[in-house]
């Protein structure tokens, strides 16, 4: 421990203090006392100073603990932000040009106001509704928002997805993942896209266990054929305490050589591709992947 000699901002005192609190000091702009009865009456002690804005050069009064040895002294916050605005560098705003009427303009749109918006882009409600119902006609369901092209402008017309589905004459879906759901074999599920799971390894009389832990841990898989755990990745890279769960439940998967497989929500919206990922499960002959934590990471 480096002991220095250091004089009091205060008392100019000359007081041994540690080399390590000194070069902090410098480091921070902070004052260095001899003691707590100078620290406290430089804290009362007002000191004048003049505005370093050089368009006001006003004379004010501060506190000795208040002033900044490494900085500029301002008697309010509009003359700091004069000076400070002047030394920044503005960024400046990338300009477009509007494909209809040729002007400048700074965002995301493509064109630089709705005036200017083609009329070809702008979905009528009428279509909206006409479209949902075309959507249940040929398919017997109600889109989801990710299977209808135009849900932008479903929801700008309507407000929400779900008040076009009223406008259309239908009930909404429920909530995917916040709604408890049955499948057609009794079992109970977490959400829709486990009972679409659920119900195809029904349809295919796939013997199936549901919530199966892993081992000896208190970790569960959604389904379990045979040797075979099947997970799906419903909330991957929605939410941070989901990723971590998951990635402790392939950690047990990879250490124990177990068999996996994953599903997302793109391989069930808007169509579903289980017959082609749960196919291994038809014909056993087939071998299943190891699982890999790097496939984790890829976003559905």
């Amino acid at each position: 421990m480096t002991i220095v000699e250091v004089a009091c901002d205060y008392c100019k005192k000359i007081f041994p203090r540690e080399l390590r609190r000194i070069n902090e000091a410098k480091k921070f702009g902070w004052k260095q006392y001899c003691s707590g009865n100078c620290h406290s009456l430089a804290k009362r002690a007002m000191v004048s100073l003049q505005c370093g804005n050089p368009n006001c050069n006003k004379i004010f009064f501060r506190s000795l603990h208040e002033i900044s040895i490494s900085k500029i002294c301002f008697c309010s916050r509009s003359c700091a932000a004069v000076v400070n605005n002047q030394r920044s560098r503005k960024r400046k705003p990338k300009l477009k040009i509007c494909p209809n009427c040729g002007s400048y303009f700074s965002g995301r749109r493509k064109y630089c106001s709705s005036i200017c918006l083609p009329k070809t882009t702008i979905i009528p409600k009428e279509q909206i509704i006409q479209e949902i119902k075309k959507f249940y006609k040929g398919r017997g369901k109600i889109p989801f928002k990710r299977e209808y092209f135009h849900w932008k402008a479903a929801r700008f017309r309507f407000g929400t997805w779900n008040k076009a589905v009223l406008a259309a004459g239908f009930e909404p879906n429920p909530v995917k993942f916040a709604k408890k759901f049955t499948a057609k074999d009794g079992h109970r599920c977490d959400s829709l896209s486990e009972k679409i799971i659920d119900d195809w390894l029904f349809s295919k009389k796939i013997f199936h266990l549901k919530n199966a832990k892993y081992l000896n841990t208190l970790f569960t898989a959604d389904f379990k054929v045979n040797d075979i755990f099947i997970e799906f990745f419903g909330l991957t890279g929605a939410l941070k305490t989901y990723d971590k769960l998951m990635m402790k439940k392939l950690k047990i998967i990879k250490k124990n050589d177990l068999r996996l497989i994953k599903i997302f929500s793109k391989d069930l919206f808007p169509e579903s591709k289980l017959n082609d990922i749960l196919n291994e499960l038809i014909k056993p002959e087939k071998t299943i992947n190891k699982p890999s934590l790097n496939l984790f990471l890829h976003k559905s």
